[in-house]
């Protein structure tokens, strides 16, 4: 998700959840319904806890925000009770960019926002991100375990990329940059889908990076361009199971799938999902309370 700093007509108001971990995307998902911006912050050290917070124009959207929390909660089993406080937009951005610091991911990326000033590291493939880009910036533990995973899949040198849920866009940019072949990127959030064009023109990979709106396998492009010998699908462990299928039938002999948006306490299930149709574990890499796992499809 992304930010922009704006002058509104109306008065801005914060809202925002608490919830546990497994729980933030579906939050994140929920506020972003009225939100303009969306942020991510730890509560604690041990990232037992996350705020989920927006800013919004006061009195926007009430209806659908009450169904977006509601639906949340049936979805997660987490009832969060929603916090509202009055705003200034340049007050919620400083803090903002406070929380998102340069991010070093694996031995090869480095994540930075815009409001950045020194200069990068040139040993690290250097990612830019809007400044105002709180979720998706490299800092979670999904996402820097893809860029790990990715790491060590790179010298099979894939020729057909799929970032299937793209967020920010963060992955297919890693995989085009490091591995200079065009990525197609998909999700099923029309805003996500703007910010991932915006990000990879920003990076200068516009050209290698194909964005398209789309609901999970059923894409148009994604159909257009199957088979895949590398997909990274960063979602939640339910829907990763529920498209498991999907997954092996559009993937190559021999290609690998990165998985990831899954607990630790989760692997067992996401694993024996996919195993069903054939794919077998390479690798259980681990952030913190977070799994990431390298499948792949064997020949024959």
């Amino acid at each position: 998700m992304s930010l922009s700093p704006r002058r509104h007509a109306t008065e801005l108001e914060t809202i925002s959840v608490t919830v546990p971990p497994e729980a933030v995307e579906a939050y994140e998902s929920a506020l972003s319904t009225v939100c303009t911006t969306i942020g991510i912050f730890e509560v604690d050290d041990n990232q037992t806890q996350w705020r989920v917070e927006g800013v919004k124009d006061i009195g926007n959207g009430e209806e659908e925000l009450r169904a977006a929390l509601l639906v949340a909660g049936l979805t997660t089993g987490v009832d969060a009770e929603l916090e509202r406080s009055h705003t200034e937009s340049e007050g919620w951005l400083a803090r903002t960019y406070e929380a998102f610091p340069e991010q070093l991911a694996g031995r090869r990326f480095a994540i930075r926002g815009t409001h950045l000033e020194q200069a990068g590291r040139p040993q690290r493939i250097t990612i830019t991100l809007d400044a105002g880009v709180a979720f998706g910036s490299g800092e979670h533990g999904s996402t820097r375990g893809c860029l790990r995973a990715l790491e060590l899949v790179a010298y099979r040198q894939p020729r057909r990329i799929l970032d299937l849920g793209c967020g920010s866009g963060i992955l297919a940019m890693a995989a085009a940059a490091l591995l200079h072949r065009p990525v197609l990127a998909t999700d099923i959030d029309p805003w996500s889908v703007r910010v991932t064009r915006r990000n990879a023109a920003m990076n200068g990979l516009g050209n290698l990076v194909d964005c398209h709106l789309g609901n999970g396998w059923a894409t148009p492009a994604i159909r257009h361009h199957a088979p895949y010998d590398l997909v990274f699908a960063n979602i939640l462990a339910r829907p990763l199971c529920s498209m498991a299928a999907d997954l092996a039938r559009n993937l190559l002999p021999g290609g690998t799938a990165i998985l990831a948006g899954l607990l630790n306490t989760q692997v067992r299930m996401v694993l024996a999902a996919h195993r069903r149709h054939g794919l077998v574990l390479e690798r259980h890499l681990r952030e913190g309370d977070w799994g990431t796992l390298i499948l792949r499809k064997p020949h024959g």
